[in-house]
Formats: structure tokens, sequence, C-alpha cells
């Protein structure tokens, strides 16, 4: 099709009124000098920042505060040992059992060592070599007991057998000591904070027990150790490695780019600007005291990401500017008030949708969201004001300028589309559109089946945010196939009168729910102070299976309360624990468990006697699931509402802002049933990329859209105007959407886990877009955009005037 465009004829800048254009245009390109000094000393400002960025995490961050779960463990936390954050170490003997003189002094030796450890809460670590890890046992003298390391152990052949012995009545075999009895743990309860007052310091106390390991490995003895703050440690040292991701990014997103413009200035001036923005991102955490943390260590790839797609737009249209004869600073100039109305729409979409994250109820997704915000609200200085700026100095080469525009002088002269232009363009078609829309319905009905089975929490054992074969993994592995007390714990508080706790009528329920709880599927077995009175009480006759049972004398249960440990009950008598060790932490085996002890709680209790949830690992991981189960679909809402109130605010039409936000939806929904064949579950590593995949997504459509609309309005037919939008932001539409998604597919080969799967979502989501936007897009306006009533369509905040009439001479 031959559109007649004839080159607008030079604009000199003599001929150029610098007091045109906006206010805010006149007051930056009027003043351009001032504006590259004042970013040049907040970027010195913010790298100087840098050296206060920290990288951690912390425990309390991870969970759910206002969850009554959460809070009941809160208040109880006194009377609840170790069932908050711990480590579990264990140190097995390879070439034989623990009955052995050597191990046990090793292991003595690893219990000072772990007892001097920063970080450990000394009063309520237990080991073998302990003397709050003790036996009991009925004899011929009656009831005896004492510390399972005997009195006056020497090593020796006596000493290892009276140990034996000891351990047999100890009720720790499968707990301390593994069932083979080739190892044994020391179990570390940690502080919230050091003696100074400051936070764990999970790095250095990770490096630590890696040191530990390393000293007792080379003694030929084998070291597994497992916990959240083993688990962080190895995420950050991890982490470590992403900077070597971020390097493959930025030079992939730069040689593609250059290879579409072959101008380096130009390339140079994109990168460059998208990477200040990272600097001041990072800078501003630190100065807003605020850490880097696992979890949000991706953000400034997205910042980066997010820069580099406006920044293509603003570079194309100054090249296509100035192969039309413009010069340079005029280029920029109009390239600003065409783009910047649509570039700003679209990241103060992307920041108020990633500020949606912070209606979630955990810490660390909050900070994640404040950061990503803070980011995108940056890049509106660096990319959309700094980078016209710097182009308007340092300028774009003739023949990239020249080679711009190379499909519009192309089309000037008659000659045929490029086929992939003519591929798209078909969609402007009724029968292509019909098809079109009809397909994306047929996945979108795929994708709601697939979706549909999407699960909340972890689908995994072990950690999920580390690979299967990780060191971690491998150790949780050990643990969990070793001891019969597993390390997901999931613990129930009962809550009595003051010394009320022993009362039959207690036990009795609590008993009740111990052996229902026991037939459920991955629950491997539950201790509480019911299940110790019916073992004394057997014991203290004569070990007849008779007396397995409450004795009937109150005097009696409460005698064998006083000599249980206090984890069974605090000292106050008022509050018992029932344990419940659990096969693994998948979300099915925590619902399932979590809403029986529910449904129990309803029916039993009363005002003397309450079952509360929850503690435990697996108690507080129940409580993260529901607060994220809740927050999923809430967020999904907000997302979707923010970012159509913001399109309808920037287009002034509903139907525009349909056909921008139908194609988000429909990559939301596949990603989603990508995630179940992927075997994700929603949780809180996978819940932000959702709403970072619609921010991001929406700038591809905002793009093509804000220039449709423009021709649209002029009159122009819907295939003239979709042609127009490819050949001026759709093909960086196409190239940004390919080269983002190969630089966080990158993140394929991460050694964590989550970063891989936030990798391979996005990639998904960025392409999905770019499908959405240039597919779409045009086959949705047939039937919601015509030109009459675009006509209809004020274009405040998209394109000026001179925009609109700069786009009108290119197409006559």
């Amino acid at each position: 099709m031959n559109l007649n465009v004839t080159p607008p004829e030079r604009t000199p800048m003599d001929d150029f009124d610098p007091r045109s254009g906006s206010l805010v245009e006149r007051a930056i390109f009027n003043h351009r000098l001032i504006v590259v000094v004042l970013c040049a000393l907040l970027t010195l400002f913010f790298a100087g920042q840098l050296r206060h960025l920290q990288l951690a995490a912390s425990f309390e961050k991870m969970i759910p505060q206002a969850h009554a779960y959460i809070q009941n463990f809160t208040a109880h936390q006194k009377d609840l040992v170790g069932l908050g954050n711990a480590v579990r170490v264990a140190l097995a003997n390879p070439k034989g059992s623990i009955y052995d003189a050597s191990y046990m002094e090793a292991l003595r030796e690893l219990n000072d060592d772990l007892f001097l450890t920063p970080g450990v809460n000394r009063m309520q670590m237990k080991s073998l070599w302990t003397p709050s890890t003790r036996w009991a046992g009925v004899t011929e003298d009656g009831l005896e007991g004492g510390p399972v390391i005997p009195a006056g152990y020497d090593g020796s052949k006596a000493s290892l057998e009276q140990l034996a012995a000891n351990l047999a009545r100890s009720g720790e075999i499968g707990r301390l000591v593994a069932n083979d009895f080739r190892s044994s743990a020391i179990f570390l309860p940690l502080l919230a904070a050091d003696a100074k007052g400051q936070p764990l310091d999970y790095t250095a106390l990770a490096a630590s027990l890696e040191g530990l390991r390393a000293k007792y490995e080379a003694r030929g003895f084998e070291l597994h150790i497992t916990g959240f703050a083993k688990l962080i440690g190895d995420l950050i040292d991890g982490v470590r490695s992403v900077l070597l991701f971020f390097v493959i990014t930025l030079a992939l997103s730069g040689a593609v780019l250059y290879w579409f413009t072959r101008c380096w200035r130009s390339t140079a001036a994109v990168v460059i600007a998208s990477l200040i923005a990272v600097v001041w991102q990072l800078g501003m955490l630190p100065t807003l005291g605020y850490a880097l943390d696992p979890y949000s260590i991706l953000v400034p790839f997205l910042v980066f990401a997010i820069g580099m797609s406006h920044g293509s737009q603003k570079m194309n249209g100054i090249l296509q500017d100035v192969g039309r004869g413009v010069c340079k600073l005029t280029a920029a100039r109009l390239t600003f008030r065409r783009l910047f109305g649509a570039g700003l729409a679209a990241l103060v979409i992307d920041a108020v949708g990633f500020g949606v994250l912070l209606v979630i109820d955990i810490e660390v997704i909050r900070e994640l969201a404040l950061a990503a915000s803070i980011g995108v609200g940056i890049l509106i200085f660096t990319n959309l004001i700094l980078l016209p700026v710097i182009l308007s100095y340092v300028g774009v080469s003739p023949l990239a300028a020249k080679r711009s525009l190379r499909a519009e002088h192309a089309d000037q002269s008659g000659a045929a589309k490029h086929p992939l232009w003519r591929i798209l363009d078909r969609f402007t078609e009724r029968r292509w559109a019909i098809g079109a829309i009809v397909g994306s319905l047929v996945l979108a009905g795929a994708g709601w089946t697939v979706a549909s089975q999407l699960q909340i929490g972890d689908l995994d054992p072990g950690a999920p945010e580390l690979r299967q074969d990780s060191r971690y993994n491998r150790d949780m592995a050990f643990m969990n196939s070793r001891y019969g007390a597993s390390s997901d714990v999931l613990a129930v508080m009962v809550k009595t009168p003051a010394g009320y706790c022993s009362a039959k009528a207690t036990l009795n329920k609590i008993d009740a729910l111990e052996w229902q709880l026991r037939q459920l599927d991955g629950v491997e077995s539950t201790d509480t102070l019911a299940l110790l009175s019916r073992r004394m009480s057997a014991a203290l006759n004569e070990g007849n299976p008779k007396w397995y049972d409450f004795v009937p004398n109150q005097d009696m249960l409460n005698t064998i309360t006083a000599s249980a440990p206090r984890g069974l009950y605090d000292d106050s008598c008022s509050l018992l624990t029932l344990y419940v060790y659990l096969a693994d932490h998948k979300a099915a085996t925590l619902s399932r468990v979590v809403d029986h002890v529910e449904r129990f709680a309803v029916e039993n209790n009363t005002d003397e006697v309450q079952f509360l949830l929850a503690a435990g690992s697996a108690g507080i991981e129940a409580a993260t699931n529901m607060v994220v189960s809740d927050a999923w679909r809430q967020m999904n809402m907000l997302v979707y509402g923010i970012v159509a109130l913001l399109a309808l605010i920037t287009f002034r039409s509903w139907r525009a802002v349909v056909v921008a936000v139908l194609p988000l939806m429909l990559t939301s929904l596949l990603a989603e049933a990508l995630m179940v064949a992927l075997g994700m579950g929603v949780k809180v590593a996978t819940l932000p990329v959702i709403a970072l995949g619609v921010g991001i997504g929406v700038d591809y459509a905002l793009y093509i859209l804000s220039v449709m609309l423009v021709q649209l309005k002029s009159g122009q037919p819907l295939s003239v105007a979709y042609y127009r939008s490819l050949i001026f932001t759709g093909k960086v539409v196409m190239l940004t959407g390919i080269t983002l998604s190969l630089g966080v597919a990158t993140w394929l080969a991460s050694p964590i886990k989550f970063q891989a799967d936030m990798g391979a979502l996005l990639a998904f989501m960025f392409l999905w877009n770019m499908l959405g936007a240039l597919v779409l897009v045009p086959a949705l306006s047939v039937f919601l955009l015509k030109p009459r009533q675009a006509r209809e369509t004020k274009q405040a905040g998209v394109a000026t005037e001179v925009g609109a009439q700069v786009l009108e001479r290119a197409g006559r």
C-alpha cells in the first residue's frame, strides 16, 4: 500500500521555537545542562550509598505478623521451646555408630562450638551433651533418672554401654539420635537479636556453620545442617552469583540493541540511563533504611529491563526524527512530546501495580513492592527525561537514523511490506481478527482448566527455594530419613487456667485429638503430656499394657506432670503443647492437618480449655499459606483494577482500556497454567511475579495504542493506523519483548530454584504480553476501535498536538 509518505523538510534549530511545547518540556530542554549536572550529582551520591547496602534476611519478615496463628505463637513464644527459628545439626559417623569414643568426643566438641556461636539461645539448646537431655525408668528401687551422658563418662566400653542403656530409656531415639544409631543431632533455637540488640546476622551464622562442617568433615565425620538460618545463608551465597546473570542480561540487551540500531552512541545512552536507574534504586534503599534480601534481589533486574524497554522507544523515536532531517535537539524534543505521556502512563501503572503488593501482610513482599515501585519511579527521571537530554547532546549515527526509516521509505516507494508486517497487518481484517479472538478464547479455556489446579504453598519436600540436589535439600532428606521426629513440626497450643494443664478432662481431649491426628495421611508422630501420662502409667506398673491409660486419680496425673519436660507445658501449668511431626510441609499436608485441628477446636473449645493454632515451622508455614491464598486473588483484582483505571484516565476511552487489558489477562491465566505444569505453587517467592508481569506487559499495549489512537483520530483506516504503530513503536516492542525474555531466561541456570522459576515465568509473560500487544490489540480493535469512535476520543496524556502533527506529516 502506497501511503504517499513524504519526509518532512529539515527543521533547523533557528526555525525551532525553544518556547514551544509544554511547561515540563521547556523546563527540561531549555535547561539541559542543569538536568545533566543534577542527575550526575545524584548518581554520585547514590553510588556512594551503595557501600552501605546490605544483603540480609529476617525470619520475622518472612511470616505474616498479623495472622491469628502468628499472634498466638508470639503471645506464648517464651513458653514454647524451640518452635520458632531454629537450626538442627546432625553429626554422622560414616564408619560406625555413635557408640564410639572418638565420635562422642567429636560430638562434645561440636556441642561446645555451637554453644559459643553468636545468636544461639543457649538455655534451650539440646543435644546428648546438654544436661536437659535426661532418661527416666522404673527399676526395682523405684523411679530413677538422670542425664543421658552417665556420670563419670570416660569413653570406656562400660561408659558407652551405660550410654546405650540410658538412651534406650530416654525416648530420644528418633529425635536426638538417628534410628540407625549412626548420627545424633544438636538442636539450636536462635535469638532474634544478638547481645548488642542487633538483628541476627544470617550470613555470618551460615558461614560459621559451614566452617564447622569443614572442620569435622576433615576429621572423617559428616555434618548435616537444616533450618531457616542455613537456608537463608545458602540463598545469600547463591545470590552472589546473580551478579553474573546481571552482567549477562546487560551484555545481551546491549548487543541486541546495537544489532537493531547499528549505533553505538544511542545504544550506550540507553544502557547507561538504565544502569543509572539501578544505581539510584539500590542507593536509595540504605538511604531509606532498607536492606536487600534474597527475595528482592531480582528487583534491580526488573528496573533495568523496564528501563531498556522505555529507553529503546525514546531512542527509536529520535533515530526516526533525525532520519527525517530533524537536528538532534529538535528530534529529542519532538520524541519527548510524542512519547512522554505514554511512557509516563506506563511507568505510573507499573509503579502502582507493584505498590498493590503492599496489601500483603508479609514484610518481605512489602519491601519488594517498595523497592520495585521506587525503581520504576526513578525511571521517569532517568529514561523519560535524562535519556532524551543525553541523546540531544551525543546525537545518533546518521546511517542508523536512515536505516530506522527503511520500512517507511519502502512503503513510500510502493514496495511490498516486510513479510512479518504483512502477517501482523492481517489481524486488522475481520476474518483474521475473529480467528485470533477465538483462538485466544480456546487458550483461555484450556488455561483456566489447568490453572484451577494451582495450589497454595510448597509442592516439593525440602526447601523449594533451592534445587532438589542442593546441599541443603540433601541434608534435609538425610534428617527426614534417619530421624523419626520430622523437622516439619506443627504445634497446637492448649490454653487452660493456671494449674489445670494436667486435669484429666483436659488430657482426655488432647488424647482424643492426638489419636485422630495420627490417623491422618502425612502425620508421622505426635507428642503431648497426655501421651507421656499413658507411658508413665504403664511404666510405673511394671510395663503392663493394661495400664496404658489415664489413671483415674488426679494426684497420680499431677505427679507424672511434675516430672515431665517443660517443653510439654509451661511453668504455670496453663499452656500445653501438642507436637505434630509431619512427613513434609507440602500445602496439601498442612491444609489437611490444620483443617482437622480447627474443626476439633470448634467442637471442643470451652471457657476453660482452648485449642489454639499454631506454632512450629509447619504451623508458621500454614499461616503464611493462608495469607498468600487470600492475597492472591485480591492482588489480581487490585492490579487489574488499577491498571484499567489508569489506562482509562490516560486514553479517556473504555474501548481502549478493554483492548489493552484483555491480552494481559490472557497472559496471567496462561502463566498460572504454566506454574501448574512446572510444579510451582503460589507462595512468597512466586506471588509477586504475576503483578510484575502485568505491570511490565502493559507497556507494550500502551505504546502501540498511543500511536494507533492518534492515527485513528486523524481518520486513518485501522490497517494504516496499525501499520504506522508497527514501524514507529511496534518493532521496538518486539525487540524489547524478545530481548527481555532472553535476558531473564538466563536465570534458568541459577543455583537458586526460585530465581530460575521466576525467570521461566517472566520470560513467558514477556513473550506472551508482546504477542498479545502485536496480535490481540489489532484484532480487538477491529470491533472496538474504529476511526469514527477513535475520532471522538480525547487523547489527553497520550500524544500532544505537536506529536500528532509530526505523525501526520510523516504519513502525507
